[in-house]
């Protein structure tokens, strides 16, 4: 069986290197060398002057380069933490929270569904990779493990009173991810401005050429 598929290999490999770059163009110049031969310009050297123009020919083709991954674009993984966004708010719906972490949940929910609400905000969100990230962890992995962690604990506080109350620790949790997402709009914002501001100056600059 091992004979069978390294057989396969090496057929596979064998084939491969025939329809590389570097046969078809060592091909082109050992075809090259033929025509010589033909014309009598070669003489009776003319193997060698063939191999010699295959070999020259392969080793001057340019390497094969393996294409890169298709990994998709910031505007197709913006749709996907959308969606998982709408997926988030429909588990955090089944969720019984105290009032304050509840008003809290709901301002960091609120910014982050303008972030990514569909328009020029979120395309400004989708060319920002470092802020795109800070959106999908915020959606896949911070709130809903803050939430979970809230849900599990309170059950052992019930039973084992006396311990800090989890709807603190949720509160201050979610306190963090909502400054998170703040600094963020902070910086998109700073952004525009500056882009506006640059804009301001070329104008100025040309009036004044």
């Amino acid at each position: 069986m091992a004979t069978s598929r390294s057989g396969r290999a090496g057929g596979g490999r064998a084939w491969a290197y025939l329809e590389s770059r570097k046969n078809l163009t060592g091909g082109a110049c050992g075809l090259a060398g033929l025509v010589l031969t033909f014309t009598g310009a070669a003489g009776s050297y003319w193997p060698v002057v063939v191999a010699g123009l295959y070999g020259a020919g392969a080793l001057l083709a340019p390497p094969e380069r393996p294409a890169p991954p298709d990994f998709p674009d910031p505007s197709a993984q913006l749709e996907e933490v959308r969606g998982d966004f709408g997926r988030l708010r429909g588990y955090l719906t089944d969720v019984e929270l105290p009032p304050p972490a509840e008003e809290r949940l709901a301002g960091l929910s609120g910014l982050l569904a303008a972030l990514l609400e569909p328009g020029w905000v979120a395309e400004v969100l989708a060319a920002d990779p470092e802020g795109l990230h800070t959106v999908s962890r915020a959606v896949r992995q911070d709130v809903p493990e803050a939430v979970d962690a809230y849900v599990r604990t309170r059950w052992w506080t019930r039973i084992t009173p006396g311990q800090e109350p989890p709807e603190r620790h949720l509160e201050r949790q979610l306190a963090l991810l909502h400054e998170e997402a703040e600094r963020l709009t902070d910086r998109l914002r700073d952004a525009e401005v500056r882009r506006q501001e640059s804009h301001t100056r070329y104008l100025r600059d040309r009036s004044e050429s």
